[in-house]
């Protein structure tokens, strides 16, 4: 079982495209705000295995997404963020799960996978605001929602917004930060909004956090509270490269690429918030038979009574296996879930949810080691 959704997703047959959604992208390429040569979800996929040189790259000539569907939407922003990312196509597939699905995700891996670059690329592709940042000690939850500044000529208190206020959000290395800081986040998270003295300010639609933290070093830094962890949809774990792609990212620098201008690759908006909102409302008319629902609650279930777990996956986990699993349906083409998409989506919607028991941990058992055990005993639905 993999550590993340699938990378084996079926290929992109031609999708219906909504007469009205095209006009809509059309209409936004006429007034300059998505570019006219936009790949299609239909495109030849660009060979990675012998890359043009960066320097002299120049985007050929492309007609608006054809994005009737979610598939199409999909396929079309996973080619744009695979110009700049190599690999991790399991990742870039949950992460697009969670953004369907409305949700935010936690990835962790250590540091070079790729992560900042992997949101980097996603809000250049969807045209979104990205902001980014750097949790540590000394950092305050002003710094992050914002606050309340007097201004000496009009003698009154403004409110100037912090870097919250954007569409994708990088909280990089959260578990830098003291709790107090940390919670700051959980207003936005949950509801959409930052109240500051007692005065509510709504966050963008598009609004969704990816946190990043490391794996591996803890000195210096603050474990996530449960209550905080259980607002993120998804924890994706981010793995080092196959050698094939380690050697085709040298060969990206190698012929110029340069991480920290992603025009160098060519990335082209290819959706807007209106694709994402249309997107998120084809997910949710996703079907699913009684069968699942009861699927779903007896693996979730299952985790509050097997003897190596403390505290096992709330009512949230089951929403957010449900949400998950039809938005992965949908980036598969398929209107309605089958188990396998439950299957697969369970170890990154429940890894941070289990509290496990200290000697199972000393034992070196994994949260994945004993959801993959739940799930190949649960019996699955016909």
């Amino acid at each position: 079982m993999t550590d993340q959704i699938s990378e084996n997703a079926p290929d992109q047959g031609e999708t219906p495209v909504e007469p009205d959604y095209v006009a809509h992208l059309q209409a936004l390429a006429d007034q300059g705000k998505l570019a006219p040569d936009t790949r299609t979800a239909l495109d030849e996929p660009v060979d990675a295995a012998q890359p043009a040189p960066y320097s002299s790259l120049q985007p050929e000539p492309r007609s608006p997404v054809a994005g009737g569907s979610v598939a199409a939407l999909a396929a079309a922003i996973s080619s744009e963020v695979k110009k700049a990312v190599v690999g991790q196509g399991a990742v870039i597939e949950a992460s697009l799960a969670g953004l369907f699905a409305e949700g935010h995700v936690l990835l962790e891996g250590v540091p070079g996978t790729a992560k900042t670059l992997l949101v980097r690329a996603l809000s250049a592709a969807i045209g979104a605001d990205f902001g980014r940042i750097q949790f540590t000690p000394d950092l305050m939850p002003s710094d992050i929602t914002g606050a309340r500044v007097y201004d000496m000529q009009s003698g009154e208190f403004h409110f100037k917004r912090g870097p919250i206020f954007t569409g994708l959000l990088l909280a990089d290395e959260i578990n830098r930060t003291p709790p107090k800081t940390q919670a700051a986040l959980l207003e936005s998270m949950q509801e959409g909004r930052v109240t500051i003295d007692g005065e509510s300010f709504d966050l963008p639609e598009l609004f969704m956090v990816f946190a990043t933290q490391n794996p591996v070093e803890f000195e210096g830094t603050y474990p996530l509270p449960e209550a905080q962890l259980d607002r993120f949809l998804l924890k994706i774990v981010v793995p080092y490269p196959s050698q094939d792609d380690e050697q085709r990212i040298l060969r990206r620098y190698q012929d110029g690429f340069d991480p920290n201008d992603l025009s160098t690759v060519g990335i082209r908006v290819v959706a807007d918030s209106a694709a994402i909102a249309r997107a998120r409302r084809e997910v949710k008319t996703v079907r699913i038979e009684e069968a699942l629902f009861k699927y779903i609650t007896a693996l979730v279930g299952a985790t509050r009574e097997h003897h190596q777990i403390v505290l096992g996956a709330s009512p949230r986990a089951s929403i957010a296996l449900l949400q998950v699993s039809k938005a992965l349906a949908a980036i598969r083409e398929r209107d309605f879930v089958i188990p396998d998409d439950i299957k697969q989506v369970a170890p990154t919607v429940l890894r941070h949810r289990l509290i496990l028991k200290p000697e199972a941990e000393i034992e070196g058992v994994s949260a994945d080691r004993i959801i993959e055990a739940i799930v190949d005993r649960l019996e699955v639905p016909r």
